[in-house]
């Protein structure tokens, strides 16, 4: 579905069936360098089961238009706008790494909009080395196949795939191929406000984290996990690409989170 959102338009997934702003809605936000595409099988499952789903690629990501957000909190405010578009009024927000992020800053900017916050493979702070912001600004090949290189766990590396005749880290190289990799890991590198974001979020969360996580430290995830009073998960076989690593783990634990709501 492609919708209009600041004059620029936005690709935005739905899981496969028309959307409907009446029915619970399920807002999936991706991480850097990422797009809508790494939300497939989870966007399909709530979609064909009682929700409605948006998964946005931002500004400037693969076959969304305008210019890439510079700021978690230009992407909160990106998000109202979004939102109103859709005339969507609450949302459960799912985000991956920097997609949680942008989520805590939408609970600071606009509260009401909330039902419920998921973070998956992330924490309340994600630094990032700038010598990957530097690559990335120069070599955008170059510092996508070392954020893959990390990103996955030893399995994935070893050519272990949840999908059939599909390689995790071949789609992550494609994906990140039309991403503003650079802009996004700098959002995350200069986004300080996320420790008081948490304490203005009172609705259920659940943090799903990776035990092999070398991107965003398990102990830092389970910080967030213990302020929110989160239900947790921890894929300890997995790294941080959590949602196209581990599709299925992920979609189990949002199932059993969000219909217990």
């Amino acid at each position: 579905m492609k919708v209009t959102v600041n004059d620029a338009i936005t690709h935005v997934a739905t899981g496969g069936k028309e959307f409907d702003a009446k029915l619970p809605t399920v807002l999936f936000l991706h991480g850097s360098g990422m797009d809508h595409r790494g939300w497939a099988l989870q966007t399909r499952w709530f979609a064909y089961n009682g929700f409605s789903v948006l998964a946005p690629a931002f500004p400037g990501h693969s076959l969304s238009k305008g210019e890439a957000l510079t700021s978690i909190e230009d992407s909160a405010a990106w998000l109202v706008d979004f939102l109103e578009v859709m005339d969507v009024d609450s949302v459960h927000v799912v985000g991956h790494s920097q997609g949680f992020l942008s989520g805590l800053e939408l609970a600071v900017r606009k509260p009401s909009l909330l039902k419920s916050i998921t973070g998956i493979g992330t924490a309340a702070a994600i630094p990032v080395n700038p010598m990957l912001i530097e690559t990335a600004e120069k070599t955008p090949e170059k510092a996508a196949s070392m954020m893959l290189q990390w990103g996955f766990g030893p399995g994935t590396h070893m050519g272990v795939s949840a999908t059939p005749g599909m390689q995790p880290i071949a789609a992550g190289r494609q994906i990140m191929a039309s991403t503003p990799l650079a802009t996004d890991l700098k959002c995350c590198a200069n986004y300080v406000g996320g420790d008081a974001a948490l304490q203005s979020i009172d609705v259920p969360a659940a943090m799903i984290l990776a035990g092999q996580d070398k991107m965003t430290p398990l102990k830092a995830g389970m910080a967030v996990a213990k302020t929110l009073n989160a239900k947790l998960t921890v894929l300890p076989d997995h790294g941080h690409m959590l949602p196209i690593e581990a599709p299925s783990e992920v979609l189990t634990a949002l199932r059993e989170f969000l219909t217990s709501l």
